[in-house]
């Protein structure tokens, strides 16, 4: 129904100079996207409120409202071209009048936990992309034929932006690192499998695929849910906290269209939370997160965490582990070599999380897993509460080569979900005693017991030394051969 409406978009974004990658095309129909759906809620509850003999106050003022400034419309439903912006004029007012307006909602917000909060927040950080008031104009027509009113039009809205985030990763540069394959984060929700009524956290949240998963596994799981269910899953359900702009916007668009109205989605840098301030009601049942690796954080930052270190992700696995409740459940990604450095911070950090939690399953993804990613990973699942005993290992072989045009899919980690159920082994599956690895090291790269070994690669020196002896063999045949001749 509207995958040909976000066709044309893109073809009117590429041809766009203040737009030049897939990441400013999702950025932009994002922001534009988000105002069109503020549009529809507010008709929405307009018209509810009217049924029910109420008033109600509109969020934008009118110079500001959709129907004022994107899309003016005559008495018949038809565009007013008369009415409408366009070229400079559309520019000078979306840049000096929408967005001021819109960066000041945070200001007059009654809260952080609000929509007013959010937009202020979003549109505090965003910037308009368009030079072209015309393409603008363009864009501004097409979203406006799109419409949130029916679970099946944002379901489809919801699938299509799902896409642009999926294509926004397979493009490159930094694009990667907002998308985890929807394949996996499904496994992992599964694997931890949330209730209605447990708090589910993401302090990387990048665009919230963990929450928009565990939303559909939470809502499509249960068909018939009360009135003060349906609540407690709107507000007080998912929680997730983003760093970069972008991503905070495009992880706020994203659960809207799955259907949580007021996303609880914070814009700060999560690490900069002192792990000694959390106290028992800032802590989560359910923790699903893919934190960035590779990065690095400064001393001051470093301070907040018992375990000093530069590397990101690892701090993220100790705020992790503190943020969970005793009881709690967590499936983390991480890097493979995690389970082996043997850096003090590594080992130290392998301690903690044998000591404070059960780590119950550690699944091991093949290369490709993650687009542009230059490492392999792991995922670590684990519950708070008591020490490592056991830890089941499945290492997942999709038998071909994953990549852009050949991404990991549900069926390849349908062995997987059934094997965890019972910790069983199998031809990729093992079970490791925790008293068996080296306590020193605490290496919990383990290889697959059932697969045999391999045999070493040979030296230079003993190829070199076998090339030697073949050659005096092949001397001593032909001396033989000429003996005979003659």
């Amino acid at each position: 129904m509207f995958e040909q409406t976000f066709k044309n978009i893109d073809n009117v974004l590429r041809q766009e100079a203040g737009c030049s990658s897939e990441l400013d095309y999702t950025e932009q129909t994002s922001w534009i996207l988000f105002l069109k759906y503020l549009d529809d809620f507010g008709q929405e509850q307009a018209m509810e409120a009217e049924l029910r003999g109420k008033p109600y106050e509109f969020i934008f003022d009118e110079p500001h409202r959709w129907s004022s400034w994107a899309a003016p419309k005559k008495s018949d439903g038809t565009y007013d071209h008369d009415r409408a912006l366009v070229g400079d004029d559309l520019i000078e007012f979306v840049n000096g009048d929408l967005f001021p307006y819109l960066m000041g909602f945070n200001q007059r917000a009654s809260g952080p936990d609000t929509i007013e909060y959010k937009i202020g927040a979003i549109f505090d950080e965003i910037k308009n992309k368009f030079q072209s008031g015309y393409s603008l104009r363009d864009v501004l027509e097409q979203i406006d034929t799109l419409r949130f009113r029916s679970q099946k039009e944002k379901d489809e809205l919801s699938h299509l932006y799902e896409v642009k985030i999926q294509n926004m990763g397979n493009a490159g540069r930094n694009g990667g690192e907002y998308y985890t394959p929807r394949p996996l984060i499904r496994a992992m929700v599964q694997v931890t499998a949330p209730k209605l009524g447990e708090t589910i956290y993401d302090g990387a949240c990048g665009s919230a695929g963990f929450l928009c998963e565990s939303y559909d596994y939470l809502r499509h799981g249960n068909k018939r849910l009360t009135t003060s269910q349906l609540k407690t899953l709107q507000e007080k359900t998912f929680y997730g906290k983003e760093k970069k702009s972008l991503a905070y916007i495009i992880g706020i668009m994203n659960m809207i269209l799955h259907g949580i109205e007021a996303p609880n989605i914070i814009h700060t840098n999560t690490l900069t939370e002192n792990l000694a301030d959390i106290q028992e009601r800032d802590r989560f049942d359910i923790i699903l997160a893919n934190p960035p690796f590779g990065g690095k954080e400064r001393k001051e930052v470093q301070q907040n965490f018992p375990i000093k270190t530069g590397e990101t992700a690892f701090l993220f696995l100790q705020h992790f582990i503190k943020k969970l409740k005793a009881g709690g459940r967590a499936a983390v990604v991480i890097k493979n070599t995690f389970l082996s450095s043997s850096d003090n911070a590594s080992k130290a950090l392998r301690h903690e999380l044998l000591e404070s939690c059960t780590l119950h399953t550690i699944l091991g993804c093949p290369g490709g897993t993650f687009l542009g990613a230059g490492v392999k990973t792991v995922v670590l699942f684990f519950k708070k509460g008591a020490p490592t005993n056991k830890i089941w290992y499945y290492q997942l072989d999709p038998r071909r080569s994953l990549g852009k045009t050949n991404p990991l899919n549900d069926d390849d980690l349908k062995e997987f979900l059934e094997l965890q159920t019972t910790f069983a082994d199998s031809a990729q599956s093992w079970t490791v005693n925790v008293k068996n690895v080296d306590q020193e090291n605490l290496d919990l790269s383990v290889k697959n017991p059932n697969v045999p070994e391999k045999e070493p690669l040979r030296t230079a020196e003993e190829i070199m030394a076998e090339i030697v002896t073949l050659d005096l063999e092949v001397a001593d045949v032909l001396t033989d051969i000429r003996k005979m001749l003659n």
